[in-house]
């Protein structure tokens, strides 16, 4: 029980017992990459950023696997509650599970296709135009 009263040790006990403060590492590291990626401009959410350095921290020991695995198992057994405003939509608005939201979906579907397609016909015909009247050299 000697080891019990150094603070490290107590804390890695305690980091590796606690669901909560797993949690709150892995929020520490969210956090920490939402400011790189802001204070670099990165173009990556911060989420990615963090979780990287999370990765790189496992991948070389440095943080053992049991310091975070409670949080995260927390995490992903409540994920429903991340994306509890998508399922209130759905609730209140039952229509899009049945057979309108498929036509909706196929709306979509058609719609960005059809996008894609002129777009993609677009730039080729644009392209050619352009081919066809590029100046000739000479010695051509």
């Amino acid at each position: 029980m000697m080891m019990r009263n150094n603070p490290v040790t107590l804390a890695h006990y305690l980091l590796r017992q606690s669901r909560l403060a797993q949690a709150g590492v892995l929020i520490g590291f969210w956090l920490v990459g939402e400011a790189i990626a802001r204070t670099i401009d990165l173009g990556i959410p911060g989420g990615v950023v963090g979780f990287l350095i999370m990765l790189g921290l496992l991948m070389t020991r440095l943080v053992s696997l049991q310091s975070v695995k409670r949080g995260a198992d927390w995490f992903v057994s409540e994920m429903l509650l991340f994306f509890l405003p998508a399922v209130v939509a759905l609730v209140d608005h039952g229509e899009f599970v049945s057979l309108m939201g498929l036509k909706v979906l196929l709306v979509i579907v058609a719609g960005t296709l059809s996008v894609m397609v002129v777009s993609a016909l677009t730039v080729d015909l644009c392209y050619r135009w352009s081919a066809s009247h590029e100046p000739r050299h000479a010695g051509e």
